[in-house]
């Protein structure tokens, strides 16, 4: 039986025969195929049947969905396993039964070892064109079963020669990194106990020079916040492959009779108009089972404001400035607990520092309160300091004990104990149930360098879910020294990411525009920062740090106080230009522009009825011309005329006499001109930005032109 899956414009064929022993092997993941009848895919299935070829397995090599090295796959195996008494490996697998789960998916049940393994295969397609793909093994031997892998592998066909993954590191993460794909692999593995700073994140396998606007990809992601591992590999024997799923140590993952283990998702999808066309795909797919039910609130972070320094007169200052411009979430960060007053001490004890805040926060939180904000509070439940209450009443509770170099002056706390997983949970319980505290930045700020990974992760999972359930009106944010655990699994379970510890606007362009391929971009947190970035001390001006905020779940991460009063009308004019246009950019269709230049950049985001747009035309460095090229605007209706307008909420700088359209501040056009040919560019200085808001208006024509010809007022921005 040929199972065929379609959706929004792709097609999965998958062969499963039952009858004759058979295991289920993917014959096409990609373009839709349209409708096929039972002949048609059966006889597609046998005429792609592949030869013997010299010095080879004398039957024809498949890839199946569990591809094992006794099935002649020389490629890395789809589950490892073994039974320690006796050694003997998993294998010799068939398939029992096929299991049709509504129009869209199918579950695969497998047998191995003679009936002492079973092995449960879901596959999904989702009505946006994203495919899941999850093993789950279970004993149903007599002995302990060893886990060495379980992945999943999906084939990608052979015009798919190039490949793009990531790397980074702390406050540089998301950097893209793309290779030719020869015969062997390319393997990325992540020993951090969190995806880390230099996460594959999303391996990319595509046509040579595919972008974001042109060429086809298939690409994978393991939706695992622990020890993962992606590839991309091809064979002399076999297809080219994707595949991914959690990296375990050895023995991490033993199994009694009649237990089970179920592996993360890989999630894939297909798109033949380059990575924008997986963002079409991945974020309406988030977006039908997000958490986020409201706007994103516009957030003050204190951090890189106060740091340690907790003084009330400095904190009530700040409160009612950040409600002064607009903010609507304070969020008080590390520093507010029992002794710390500096990195090196006191996590794990989770109470109000009596010292500091000697009436507890509650005189913060009505400040807060009356000035219409809510209040959030950073925690980092999962480490612990050894100069703390916690670590000397339960030395059991720290994984690796004294024997291990620290991180940031702390260690991990074992949260698969019970007794630590009781404590963190009912502390932060007491916080939630005693403070109105709507939003928990969750923190993660170092390496696991011990112990066992994924015990530690679903032990997260799990109590992040307690605490949702038992208090679904708080938000969480997943902030692990910035962002090195961004992932779908930990999406399931958060409402924000911080998307890096950096609020250096040079840098971010880059991070946030590589992370948003994949998540969208209300789940992003973008912050304002100090004039001088306090990551790399590189000073930018307030527009360019204002337009690179804007888009995302943004926020402020700025000593207020310090600010001048024409700074800080800016700052209220950002968060004003951001909250009417709040609803556009956290829920349309992300585009990106290939541009040849490297210096310049442009991005933005379209309504799904694409009525209306807001893009950001960006100089990162000098331009590589005296005049550069044409700007384009992506993703727009090319039957429909646009206005464009300029928008800047903050001075911005242009090289000498700017373009005529630019200088008057609007134009109105076909959408197929813009899309195609574009407006010429706008001579921004180096490290400057310019929004621009695009709206749909009638028809063009002779009374349009005329308008549009006609000059307007300078624009507010200056010059």
């Amino acid at each position: 039986m040929i199972v065929h899956l379609r959706a929004a414009g792709t097609s999965l064929l998958l062969d499963t025969p039952v009858q004759d022993g058979g295991l289920p092997a993917v014959l096409h993941w990609g373009r839709d195929l349209g409708p096929l009848d039972d002949d048609v895919l059966a006889a597609l299935a046998g005429a792609l049947v592949p030869g013997v070829p010299p010095s080879a397995i004398d039957t024809p090599l498949r890839l199946s969905v569990l591809p094992t090295r006794e099935q002649g796959w020389t490629g890395r195996p789809g589950v490892e396993g073994f039974w320690p008494g006796s050694g003997e490996p998993a294998a010799g697998f068939a398939l029992g039964e096929v299991e049709r789960v509504g129009d869209r998916a199918v579950r695969l049940h497998l047998v191995g070892a003679g009936g002492r393994l079973a092995v449960v295969t879901d596959v999904e397609l989702s009505e946006h064109g994203v495919l899941r793909v999850r093993h789950a093994v279970e004993n149903r031997g007599g002995d302990t079963f060893v886990v060495a892998s379980l992945d999943a592998t999906l084939p990608v066909p052979d015009r798919a020669r190039e490949v793009l993954d990531f790397t980074g590191l702390w406050a540089h993460e998301r950097r893209p990194q793309r290779t030719t794909l020869g015969h062997g692999a390319w393997t990325r593995e992540t020993r951090h106990g969190r995806p880390g700073h230099d996460d594959p994140y999303l391996v990319v396998a595509g046509t040579p020079g595919f972008g974001f606007r042109s060429g086809e990809v298939w690409a994978t992601h393991v939706a695992w916040s622990g020890d993962k591992r992606q590839w991309v590999e091809r064979q002399a024997l076999g297809p080219a492959v994707l595949g991914g799923g959690e990296l375990l140590t050895p023995g991490e993952v033993r199994l009694a009779p009649g237990e089970r283990y179920v592996a993360p998702w890989l999630v894939a999808a297909w798109s033949d108009v380059g990575l924008d066309g997986l963002s079409d795909r991945f974020h309406p797919w988030v977006r039908s089972w997000s958490t986020i039910r409201r706007a994103r609130p516009v957030v003050l972070n204190t951090w890189e404001a106060v740091y340690f320094d907790h003084d009330a007169a400095t904190l009530d200052r700040l409160v009612d400035l950040a409600a002064d411009v607009g903010v609507e979430r304070f969020v008080l960060d590390d520093g507010w607990f029992r002794g710390r007053t500096d990195a090196t001490r006191a996590l794990g004890d989770w109470t109000v520092d009596p010292v500091t805040w000697p009436d507890g926060l509650h005189p913060l939180a009505r400040r807060v309160h009356a000035r219409g904000m809510e209040l959030g509070l950073w925690v980092e439940p999962e480490m612990v300091s050894p100069d703390s209450h916690l670590a000397r009443a339960h030395p059991e509770w720290v994984v690796g004990g004294d024997g291990l170099p620290t991180w940031r002056d702390q260690r991990t706390l074992d949260l698969g104990d019970p007794g630590a997983y009781a404590h963190v949970r009912d502390a932060l319980a007491a916080l939630l149930e005693e403070y109105p505290i709507a939003y928990l930045k969750w923190d993660h700020n170092r390496d696991l360098l011990h112990g066992s990974a994924h015990r530690q992760t679903t032990a997260l999972y799990r109590l992040l879910d307690e605490l949702r359930a038992r208090f679904p009106g708080v938000e969480i944010e997943s902030c692990a020294s910035g962002g090195a655990r961004i992932d779908l699994g930990i999406l399931e379970r958060v409402d924000r990411v911080w998307t890096s510890d950096t609020n250096d606007p040079l840098e971010r362009q880059h991070i946030q525009r590589w992370t948003g391929v994949l998540v969208p971009p209300e789940y992003l947190g973008g912050h304002l920062g100090a004039p001088r970035a306090h990551t790399t001390g590189r000073t930018a001006s307030t527009g360019f740090r204002c337009a690179t905020a804007m888009f995302g779940s943004a926020g402020i991460e700025w000593d207020l106080t310090s600010a001048r009063a024409d700074e800080l009308a800016e700052v209220r004019e950002w968060v004003a230009e951001h909250v009417a246009r709040r609803a556009l950019l956290h829920s349309g269709r992300v585009v990106r522009a290939d541009t040849a230049d490297p210096g310049v950049l442009v991005h933005g985001v379209v309504a799904q009825d694409r009525g209306e747009a807001l893009f950001a035309v960006v100089a990162l460095a000098s331009a590589e011309a005296a005049l550069p090229a044409p700007v384009r605007l992506p993703g727009l209706d090319p039957d429909r005329t646009y206005r464009v307008r300029t928008v800047a909420p903050a001075p911005l700088q242009v090289q000498a006499a700017p373009a005529p359209w630019f200088a008057r501040g609007e134009v109105t056009l076909p959408g197929r001109l813009l899309v195609e040919v574009g407006l010429a560019a706008p001579l921004l200085a180096p490290e400057n930005a310019v929004l621009l808001a695009v709206e749909a208006v009638a028809p063009h024509g002779a009374a349009e032109a005329a308008e549009a010809a006609r000059p307007a007022p300078a624009a507010t921005f200056g010059a």
